[in-house]
């Protein structure tokens, strides 16, 4: 049995929610709300020093944090997790590049814009985050241009990785209107069994 530590609203705690639906993993979800400081308490960062969700927790196994270590965790053994060798290579690659050229961007943006209200003296930094965005998401459109998922023929976690910020980007300011590929990527994403969408407010 596992139990989650996250916030439905942020990209990187539905990707677990994603996931372990898709997957029929039973678990515990216990909301941490960000914006009230619920991170840096002690309790808390006993569980993850860096005071970031989401934060699985282990049943005799103790804590894993970090979004894309989880879901490589807990993907283990399943069609949504390569084997090994180049395929499995490629999902990593997908998860650094989301995390070092999409998340910094896209999410960024985002949160200042959804949940800040895009205040005046946090404009500058917005503005600066769409050209870096538009970058990886032209990066996704021509993968995706010629192959129905980012790793091959089917759905791995380097989608599930992509797919929880790239889907809500136009919060953030990205319009998705020029990337037909990354809107057929995700209607197919969204047709997967299972599939569970993201929260818009928390309840």
């Amino acid at each position: 049995m596992y139990t989650v530590y996250g916030d439905m609203l942020s990209g990187n705690c539905y990707k677990i929610k994603l996931l372990m639906q898709l997957l029929g993993i039973g678990h515990k979800w216990v909301h941490v709300d960000i914006m009230a400081g619920e991170t840096r308490t002690e309790a808390f960062l006993a569980m993850n020093p860096t005071g970031k969700v989401p934060v699985l927790a282990i049943d005799g196994g103790g804590y894993l944090a970090e979004s894309n270590a989880i879901l490589n965790y807990l993907a283990e053994g399943s069609a949504f997790l390569p084997a090994a060798g180049m395929a499995r290579a490629k999902v990593l690659e997908w998860q650094f590049f989301e995390q070092y050229n999409h998340e910094p961007y896209i999410a960024v943006a985002r949160f200042i814009r959804k949940f800040l209200g895009l205040p005046e003296e946090r404009r500058a930094e917005y503005e600066s985050r769409q050209e870096g965005g538009h970058k990886a998401l032209a990066i996704m459109e021509r993968r995706l241009a010629k192959a129905p998922f980012l790793v091959g023929d089917t759905a791995t976690i380097a989608d599930i990785s992509l797919y929880a910020y790239t889907h809500v980007a136009e919060e953030g300011g990205f319009s998705l209107a020029p990337y037909p590929g990354i809107q057929e990527w995700l209607a197919r994403i969204e047709r997967l069994p299972a599939y569970v969408a993201m929260a818009r407010e928390n309840a």
